[in-house]
């Protein structure tokens, strides 16, 4: 019979918090504890007690310990003093990180040899459990790892195994690039609401569109085959793609991706 896992977040942001919601409502039984540890933030801590029941840590480390998994859930620029304060404390736990730029190279190095690690990037859409999460993990990963791995990925959506130089190119896609498609969305509620309407009226319209065209995607047909069904030739929607066209869409898109994956290595 396999052993629930104890689990420690060290981080108790928007993203710790969707991975609680996802763990309390999909796999709560087959996790022994939730220990969430916050040193700036007591309210915060209290507030995560009472809507999903975890245990409240104001110093984490008197908690390692007691957990088999611990989950770096802070930004990138805190792990440097963590990592340094958790190399002296750990004996075998699984540790993971969801914070942008930190794989298993830079964990492995930080910490004592053989400790298994894994990467985790998720994105936004995390909080209601709708993240496709691009993950990879250490050398020193066992089955039962993988297990408590699966765990938190299904508790916050889809994933998507990869190396970990993929997560580094792919993390702009997947991770960054709902803000480029939230802009698109402003831009079109904007647009909507100069003809007159609200906009309240207007995000409806939009959202509905951007949610019944990705439910075609997800579906299994490719964004080229409904791209022509919506596009006759020399209609009024190739007028507008040909404007697009001519602006150089794909290559701003193409070029976003690229700024920010640059900035993501710590490049200017």
């Amino acid at each position: 019979m396999e052993v629930k896992p104890t689990m420690l977040l060290i981080g108790a942001g928007r993203m710790a918090e969707a991975i609680i919601s996802g763990l309390v409502n999909t796999s709560r039984n087959n996790i022994e504890d939730i220990f969430v540890s916050n040193r700036s933030d007591k309210q915060r801590l209290k507030l995560l007690q009472e809507k999903y029941q975890v245990v409240p840590v104001e110093d984490w480390k008197s908690t390692v310990d007691k957990a088999n998994i611990i989950v770096l859930a802070m930004p990138p620029e805190a792990h440097e003093l963590i990592l340094e304060e958790l190399s002296e404390l750990i004996d075998n736990q699984f540790i993971v990180t969801i914070a942008a730029g930190m794989g298993p190279t830079k964990l492995e190095r930080k910490l004592p040899s053989n400790t298994a690690v894994a990467w985790i990037m998720p994105n936004t859409a995390a909080e209601i459990g709708e993240s496709i999460s691009l993950y990879c993990f250490g050398k020193h990963v066992e089955d039962s790892y993988l297990s408590h791995l699966k765990l938190l990925l299904n508790a916050i959506g889809e994933s998507q195994l990869c190396t970990e130089q993929q997560i580094h190119d792919l993390t702009a896609i997947t991770g960054s690039a709902p803000a480029f498609f939230y802009l698109f969305t402003e831009s079109l509620i904007e647009k909507a609401q100069e003809y007159g309407i609200s906009k309240e009226v207007a995000k409806n319209l939009v959202s509905q569109m951007m949610y019944g065209s990705a439910s075609m995607l997800k579906a299994g047909k490719q964004p080229s085959e409904l791209r022509e069904q919506v596009t006759t030739p020399g209609g009024a929607t190739a007028e507008g793609l040909k404007v697009l066209d001519n602006g150089d869409f794909s290559k701003l898109i193409s070029d976003a991706v690229v700024a920010t994956n640059h900035k993501a290595r710590g490049n200017t």
